[in-house]
């Protein structure tokens, strides 16, 4: 029924991605310890909310893409490539410099939150972060079959696998906020690794991207 390929590939990169140190993570886990678990999957929950929006405007902007003008959808395509190559290097070269300041510290944390604005600051603060949605267009379309007769559907697959593998991501987190949250982002060791892994998987997948054949 589905044009979708690697579907294990896409969702390594996804987990790999969601357990990197980052602004959504740091959301998560910090109005996890400063108002309790609940509070971190209700942020969790906006968040999921934000990325899948980008998943269904990107959905929205390849399918018209593809249906005005395929030789756009390729000039699309290889810039996507290029983005993610140089998304995944900057990850790498930031290992080799100062340490990056992603942490909880820097979340905007506000103690007694409301589940509404727990839910809201989530949903807005990814929702408002352009480069998840310039993520999203380059990197679904090497995980669907060109030219499939439900590319469209596929999509929309994608970006709800997408937003439910970033959510159990983040609950996990939140739920092991004091302990497992911390040996990664006060190891700078294993977060260094984390970032090149990270960074590697997103060269092969932009070089990936870019030698696929409609």
């Amino acid at each position: 029924m589905f044009d979708i390929n690697n579907l294990s590939l896409f969702i390594l990169s996804v987990f790999l991605l969601s357990v990197t140190p980052g602004p959504d993570m740091a959301y998560v886990v910090g109005q996890s310890i400063a108002n309790a678990r609940r509070a971190g999957v209700i942020s969790a929950a906006g968040v999921a909310l934000g990325s899948f929006s980008h998943a269904l405007a990107s959905v929205v902007g390849l399918t018209a893409l593809i249906a005005a003008s395929p030789l756009m959808f390729t000039l699309v395509k290889y810039i996507g490539a290029l983005y993610l190559i140089y998304l995944g290097g900057s990850l790498i070269l930031g290992t080799f410099g100062r340490a990056r300041s992603e942490t909880g510290n820097d979340a905007d944390v506000k103690k007694d939150a409301s589940p509404y604005d727990l839910l809201s600051k989530g949903f807005v603060t990814t929702l408002m972060n352009p480069k998840v949605l310039l993520f999203f267009v380059s990197f679904f379309p090497q995980f669907v079959t060109p030219g499939g007769e439900h590319h469209t559907v596929s999509l929309l697959v994608l970006g709800l696998t997408y937003a439910l593998v970033a959510f159990l991501t983040d609950v996990a987190f939140a739920i092991l906020a004091g302990s497992a949250v911390g040996s990664i982002t006060g190891n700078r060791s294993l977060q260094k690794l984390m970032d090149r892994v990270v960074g590697g998987v997103f060269i092969a997948l932009g070089i990936r991207l870019a030698l696929i054949r409609p």
